[in-house]
């Protein structure tokens, strides 16, 4: 599986629901939260759609960690990328749950909720300091204190933009915007110097873009949203004003990754987000936006842009403690998480791993640039999307920006609606 950013971002689309009686962490289970004891025992180890692609490094990451360690013995096992949820659902539920699972942040919350991840802060905190800030947070449960995975591979992606509309609109091309306040207004005038007939955007405001313009997403017990709050109208009142002026394309309430893709080749729009596979694509269709092709963060008023994180956890099942934490760890330590960038375009969680020549040092190639501009970013960067929000909020959420943007209904009561909608299903979740 080719890792790109949207690939990432929709890899964990299906919502998980724990059939569990047990709901609120608490009980292990009978499983040793000690992981001080001596690392042995046979464990299992789960990934998640990573063996077509990455069968040696998976072998040689096993092979070396029973090297380490002689008296341990790993299983690995691959499941495919359709129906993962679904199938630690049913494990979590059967009792068969692997010792470490890969996860991303949406499915530990209901194993962490029935008490079957490991609290890492409580049997592992002496690795905290080895991992970026924003990324050991990415596993922590509103509502729930503790952290319950290992932060593995980050990705985020830069926003491209087309310098030539940007000229030729009277904005300066090397001065492209870096907060929403920017590119509301470079948006603007551009959409005026055009007549309508060049957007700046095309794609209406997702979760993301509501935590990077500093709304507050949810509340800190975990039991609501809260992105009707004065920033999410503010930001929603904005787009509204973009939607009006064309500044915002016409198709952008129905638009796909893909169909914003195509209105940014054929120079329809001014920016898009990407990832260093759209470079190559812009080089052989589309030469002339290529050459006028510009890079930069992703917008944020903030300071932090998003990012999309991957997880192992720890089973509060499992026999051997010890051995289970030792062995994911070793997964997401600095020199196997390097190992692993170089193979896949993703980037490491861990401490200082974004300083190594790999991400920092030009060598004339599109995709070691674009691989540049995003490790930057991703030093500081947060996960935006709250671990509790469904793939039904998500659509909730699109369904009521959509009639905002048509004028049916006002920004407030949109986002208002919105939040009911997303309250509900979340009660739902138990």
């Amino acid at each position: 599986m080719r890792i790109s950013r949207r690939t990432f971002a929709a890899v964990a689309a299906a919502a998980l629901f724990l059939p569990l009686s047990a709901c609120g962490s608490g009980d292990d289970g009978g499983g040793s939260t000690d992981a001080s004891g001596k690392i042995e025992g046979d464990i299992t180890f789960q990934t998640w759609n990573l063996r077509a692609n990455f069968k040696p490094y998976f072998e040689g990451l096993v092979s070396g960690f029973e090297k380490k360690y002689p008296g341990t013995h790993v299983k690995w096992i691959d499941q495919p990328a359709e129906g993962y949820a679904d199938k630690i659902s049913a494990d979590a539920a059967g009792g068969t749950l692997p010792d470490v699972v890969n996860v991303s942040p949406d499915l530990v919350a209901p194993l962490a909720k029935a008490g079957l991840a490991l609290d890492l802060d409580k049997t592992a905190a002496k690795y905290k300091p080895e991992y970026l800030e924003g990324a050991w947070a990415s596993h922590q449960i509103p509502g729930l204190s503790g952290t319950y995975a290992f932060p593995w591979y980050l990705n985020t992606g830069p926003m491209f933009y087309n310098k030539s509309l940007f000229k030729k609109a009277g904005l300066d091309p090397e001065q492209p915007p870096k907060t929403y306040d920017d590119l509301f207004t470079d948006a603007l005038q551009m959409a005026q110097q055009s007549h309508g007939k060049v957007a700046t955007l095309a794609n209406v405001p997702t979760i993301e873009d509501f935590g990077r313009y500093g709304a507050e997403l949810m509340n800190k017990e975990g039991t609501g949203f809260a992105f009707n709050d004065a920033k999410g109208v503010e930001l929603l009142t904005k787009y509204k004003e973009l939607y009006d002026a064309k500044a915002l394309d016409p198709q952008a309430l129905t638009a796909t990754p893909e169909s914003t893709g195509k209105k940014f080749l054929t120079q329809a729009v001014a920016m898009n987000p990407g990832s260093a596979l759209d470079l190559g694509n812009f080089k052989k269709n589309a030469p002339g936006l290529y050459k006028n092709i510009g890079i930069t963060d992703q917008i944020t008023s903030t300071g932090h842009v998003n990012m999309y994180v991957m997880g192992v956890m720890v089973n509060s099942r499992t026999k051997h403690t010890a051995a289970s934490v030792a062995f994911a760890h070793y997964v997401t330590d600095a020199e196997n998480q390097m190992s692993f960038a170089k193979q896949v375009a993703i980037f490491p969680s861990t401490a200082g791993s974004l300083d190594d020549p790999y991400f920092t040092k030009e060598d004339g190639t599109d995709e070691t640039r674009v691989r540049i501009a995003a490790a930057k970013s991703l030093k500081n960067a947060v996960n935006y999307t709250p671990v509790l929000f469904s793939e039904q909020m998500k659509t909730a959420l699109r369904n009521e920006v959509a009639k905002a943007l048509q004028g049916k209904e006002s920004p407030k009561a949109a986002l208002d609606n919105a939040v009911k909608a997303s309250d509900q299903l979340l009660k739902q979740q138990g």
